[in-house]
């Protein structure tokens, strides 16, 4: 057997189709129930977030892909850290392409002066807590550490207990006077631009990281430009809430819900974030139902929604529980020293 490793660029269709057809190949068996998107895979791509240089690397075993490396290298924070996407189709597995491909990238990480590489595996099979998955006995092999827990949660829409949601509803809104709330769907308005730089740059800050070393992001309107432009490329079709300070116009509180270009029916929560100085007044509570119906009001094929939360965010557990979300599988957050 030949192996061969060789890295590919944002303009090389055939080694990203090759790539994709691995991925999806691996989804289906590793994560059955998570949507592969195409145009989510290929913007990925060819568009990265901004601020990351990528490196991008195919495995070929006599000739057939067999698995990819997609490397990405912050450069405006967190300079000394790389995240990994590392994929094997189930096809070929227990062949060594997991190990020669790590063992190429981490020359690429030397080579750069990183110090470290994490990624994001689920941590069983599916459907069996009891055995663990194949990337997980790889990263355990290698001697990667699991830094952090997250538990993934999905809510059904098509079971919403609408007076449960009611009643949280009111229950916050008694408790946010001076408060407005808002909406938009996609890019970020000229006017929210700085307050939402400024609320995700507080993400890293705010939300458990257990072991991972990695810290807050510098975010500017710029950023955020950056990455409403990768996202629209990816086919993120987004919708927001925010919530405005009325005494002082700051939006104070936001949170995001996208869906993909060619999974209509799944979306994913992405951030809630609240201004420390405002909470306690329910903002985020607010936000995400409100955030909820305004998403299926213009989506009502969405019949699936994930969230990830740490297994320590018990704040942002307990709202999500509230609104119906039900624990679907657990997930590892490995880190490697190069």
């Amino acid at each position: 057997m030949t192996l061969t490793i060789a890295p590919f660029g944002a303009g090389d269709d055939t080694a990203i189709e090759q790539a994709y057809e691995i991925d999806t190949a691996a989804w289906a068996v590793d994560v059955p129930d998570l949507p592969s998107c195409r145009q989510r895979f290929f913007g990925m791509i060819r568009h990265p977030m901004p601020g990351d240089v990528a490196v991008h690397l195919l495995a070929h075993l006599d000739g057939a892909p067999v698995g990819y490396l997609l490397l990405d290298l912050p450069q405006l924070d967190n300079t000394e850290n790389a995240a990994a996407d590392l994929v094997v189709h189930p096809a070929y597995r227990r062949r060594g392409v997991g190990r020669a491909l790590l063992d190429r990238g981490l020359d690429v990480l030397r080579e750069r002066g990183r110090v470290r590489v994490s990624t994001m595996s689920a941590a069983h099979l599916p459907g069996r807590p009891d055995r663990p998955s194949p990337a997980t006995a790889f990263a355990t092999t290698v001697g990667a550490t699991n830094a952090l827990v997250d538990v993934r949660r999905r809510l059904d829409t098509r079971h919403l207990d609408q007076a449960r949601l009611d009643a949280l509803l009111a229950e916050a809104r008694a408790r946010t006077a001076g408060y407005e709330l808002l909406f938009w769907q996609g890019a970020t308005p000229q006017e929210y631009l700085a307050d939402v730089a400024y609320l995700d740059g507080r993400l890293l800050a705010d939300a458990p990281m257990g072991d991972l070393a990695w810290e807050p992001e510098q975010i500017d309107a710029e950023r955020v430009r950056g990455t409403d432009r990768a996202l629209a490329a990816r086919g993120r079709r987004r919708y927001h809430a925010g919530v405005r300070h009325q005494a002082t116009g700051r939006l104070v509180a936001w949170t995001l819900l996208d869906v993909g270009a060619s999974t209509g029916w799944h979306a994913f929560q992405q951030i809630t974030i609240v201004d420390p100085e405002h909470r306690g007044h329910r903002l985020g509570l607010l936000a995400k139902i409100e955030n909820l119906r305004h998403l299926l009001a213009h989506e009502p094929a969405v019949q699936a929604i994930d969230t990830f939360n740490a297994d320590s965010n018990e704040h942002m557990i307990a709202i999500n529980e509230q609104l119906g979300f039900q624990v679907r599988d657990r997930w590892s957050n490995w880190q490697l020293t190069v």
